[in-house]
């Protein structure tokens, strides 16, 4: 009879019941699922769940208490780093048990003990339908509504897909415009205005005042100055002395 005996001591000394269950816990952390027995599975949910719950508060004298129970320095960082997180909002229970039958060498009932937040299996998350259907003949108007809006969203994206095209065509006849303006504008101005400007004040400017110059101003000499002021002194007094005959005469 067991009574009062809370500890299975599974057939071991306690040195070597404690590094078993040690290493236990290290590769259940390391693999999140490990096969066994049920017994050990049993004493290992006892030693181990204790310590993730401690892993939940990341401090110095928390991974202090978990390295003394571990002895393995990585599991102890993967057990704060990678379990803790995900273990944060569940509030014990951290651990599942699965029977798997029994061994044949000597038939003892095997199982396999995992994580319960590592398993995809039964935490795969279901889809949240969004829409909602009434079940009072609301059938044909949903599809109905459905049909319409899948009708409008066609038209949408169908006036999208225009106004894109529309636009396109239009930058690129504004670009064909600007290539096609711009160009014959930049060469008649130079061609156009600034040849003719050059050569007419070439020509037309610079010739005439340089022959002017040459005429107006080589033409009188000093000996032509002194004859025309001498003709123009006997042409006084012939004038002078015209009067005086007419008056003699009358």
């Amino acid at each position: 009879m067991r009574h009062g005996n809370k500890l299975n001591h599974l057939g071991r000394k306690s040195a070597h019941r404690k590094a078993m269950i040690s290493n236990m816990a290290c590769s259940l952390i390391q693999h999140k699922r490990i096969t066994t027995t049920v017994a050990k599975a049993k004493a290992l949910r006892v030693f181990v769940e204790p310590l993730l719950t401690k892993a939940k508060t990341d401090s110095t004298h928390s991974r202090r208490v978990v390295f003394s129970y571990l002895q393995n320095k990585d599991i102890v960082s993967e057990l704060f780093r990678e379990i803790a997180p995900k273990i944060a909002e569940r509030n014990g229970g951290y651990t599942r048990i699965i029977r798997t039958g029994f061994r044949l060498g000597d038939n003892a009932e095997t199982c396999m003990i995992e994580l319960v937040d590592f398993n995809t299996v039964y935490t795969k998350e279901t889809a949240k339908k969004t829409t909602r259907r009434s079940r009072r003949g609301g059938g044909s108007k949903a599809s109905e509504t459905s049909v319409s809006q899948t009708v409008t969203d066609g038209i949408e994206e169908a006036v999208l897909v225009t106004d894109d095209a529309s636009i396109e065509e239009s930058v690129s006849v504004a670009e064909e415009t600007a290539v096609v303006e711009e160009a014959p504008v930049a060469e008649e101005t130079a061609a156009v205005e600034v040849a003719p400007v050059a050569e007419e004040t070439a020509v037309v400017e610079e010739a005439p005042v340089a022959e002017e110059t040459a005429v107006v101003e080589e033409a009188p000499s000093e000996e032509e100055t002194k004859a025309d002021n001498n003709s123009t002194s006997d042409d006084h007094e012939a004038k002078d002395e015209n009067p005086e005959n007419k008056s003699e005469e009358a």
